[in-house]
């Protein structure tokens, strides 16, 4: 396995004779300790400023998106579903789908009716009008405060406006929130909050010039995150989009629909937000097949980025346009359980009901020079595979990856670079940490939908749930045929 990435130190020499070094682990690293050399805990005084020094993986500056040539986005309308996918050159990076009966919930907001309190977890189950009550927790509820209790803030059968932040998984009921927040295209409107933030990602200048702008036009009582998508935006454009969120509120905030638990506000058709979280100037095609539906889009974005408009094109053609594309051949692959690398080694996914491991195999690929070159260039593609997989399996939680063993510093920190600079092209916030002891790369990914594996399969009856039984995704017979082509159509 790895070892670890912090270089070897001395602590508190004495002044006895020093010609014995001996390696041990002292407080999660590896040090030599010299003869007559002791070894302390730090003083109360600094303890707390030494070990904030030390957990610095939070602090990181995200790194700058790689440019990504011939990035498209395809559209499609079938069957009462939507599907989008997303393309770098001919490799499906990004996939989503929705159907008129199984829609995802998130962002949608609804005046529910507390149900049961649990004052030792903290939390509430809320009915909000699906069959399973939500959760929500004392942090969450729009007037808690620090050490509030949650007996103290909601009663039994009181009714609560919430928002959906994730989706019922599993056995668990959808997590909700009632601090509302509603998304644009170029920022993200809090009611009731002075919250003002912007990207990480942009560049200094540019957020010196946002923060500026945000200084000017955010209205009085309202919170105001800007995000990446802002880059270069002017004044106004930022000014409409917040007086068309400022519009939902009042919308919602004076809505009187019934008594809970009942729908007040519903998010767009998983297309429209598709667009407004990923379609930027570095996309070079926007395709949508030619139906009803291709005018509600068009329309979105000409009125939310009109510079955006001449990528649009409406694909009308007898062959389907995810099968021109072969979409649904490389779907097909990203549910196997192994993931072959250019070079011949390949990946093991296996997701369990607390976390996703990743192992990285050489195995048909032997290299040419030296060993330690081999498993270097292995390991890279395999970082590279690996951002890719994460993002078009929509994998969620904590991953752990199991590179294989390298021996040079040097290279194990060139590693995790590519990791990260491969991690900064996915919009879902991911945090990729230390270097175990055990030579493992721990990371999470935020959790917000059912992924790509739970969409297109079910459990076994027959196995009770220990294996999965995948649907039939493709729309053609050439599954039936044996016809499966791996390349896809790059313009």
């Amino acid at each position: 396995m790895f070892g670890l990435f912090k270089k070897s130190k001395v602590i508190r020499k004495s002044d006895e004779p020093l010609n014995k070094t001996e390696t041990k682990w002292f407080k999660g690293q590896k040090v030599k300790i010299k003869t007559g050399t002791t070894v302390s805990r730090p003083n109360r005084k600094n303890y707390r400023n030494n070990r904030s020094n030390n957990q610095t993986w939070f602090k990181e500056a995200p790194l700058p998106v790689p440019n990504v040539e011939k990035k498209q986005m395809l559209i499609s309308f079938k069957g009462g579903s939507s599907k989008i996918a997303i393309l770098e050159g001919a490799s499906l990076v990004e996939y989503y789908s929705a159907q008129d009966k199984k829609k995802s919930l998130v962002g949608n907001i609804y005046l529910g009716k507390v149900k049961n309190i649990l004052p030792g977890m903290e939390a509430a189950f809320v009915s909000f009008g699906e069959e399973k009550n939500g959760v929500i927790y004392v942090a969450d509820i729009s007037n808690s405060k620090r050490n509030s209790k949650i007996e103290h803030l909601l009663k039994p059968e009181q009714e609560i406006l919430v928002q959906v932040v994730k989706d019922a998984m599993g056995e668990k009921g959808a997590r909700l929130t009632g601090q509302i927040s509603f998304p644009g295209r170029y920022l993200v409107l809090i009611p009731n909050s002075n919250t003002k933030g912007i990207s990480r990602r942009l560049p200094e200048q540019e957020r010196s010039r946002l923060d500026r702008i945000i200084r000017k036009i955010k209205p009085e009582g309202f919170g105001v995150i800007v995000r990446t998508a802002a880059e270069g935006v002017s004044e106004s454009s930022l000014k409409n989009d917040i007086d068309k969120l400022a519009d939902e509120w009042a919308a919602v905030s004076s809505s009187n629909q019934g008594t809970a638990p009942v729908l007040i506000h519903e998010e767009p058709d998983v297309s429209i937000k598709v667009i407004r979280e990923h379609l930027n100037s570095n996309f070079k095609k926007l395709l949508i097949e030619k139906n009803k539906n291709f005018d509600n889009v068009k329309k979105y974005v000409e009125d939310t980025s009109p510079e955006l408009t001449n990528i649009i094109e409406s694909y009308d053609d007898k062959l389907d346009l995810f099968e021109r594309y072969h979409i649904e051949d490389q779907i097909q692959k990203a549910l196997d359980r192994k993931v072959w690398l250019p070079s011949g080694g390949h990946l093991i996914i296996d997701p369990t009901e607390a976390l996703t491991v990743i192992d990285v195999n050489t195995g048909k690929f032997v290299g040419k020079d030296s060993l330690e070159e081999t498993v270097y260039e292995n390991n890279l593609e395999a970082a590279e595979e690996i951002a890719r997989q994460l993002r078009l399996r929509d994998i969620g939680g904590i991953i752990v990856i199991d590179f294989i063993d390298m021996e040079s510093i040097k290279k194990q920190q060139s590693l995790l670079t590519k990791l990260k600079q491969e991690l900064a092209k996915d919009k879902t916030r991911t945090q990729v940490f230390e270097v175990s002891r055990l030579g493992l790369v721990e990371m999470t990914r935020k959790n917000v939908a059912a992924g790509l594996i739970e969409t297109f399969s079910e459990e076994c009856e027959e196995c009770n749930g220990r294996g999965l039984i995948i649907n039939d995704i493709f729309s053609n017979n050439s599954q039936e045929n044996n016809i499966l082509e791996s390349e896809a159509v790059v313009e």
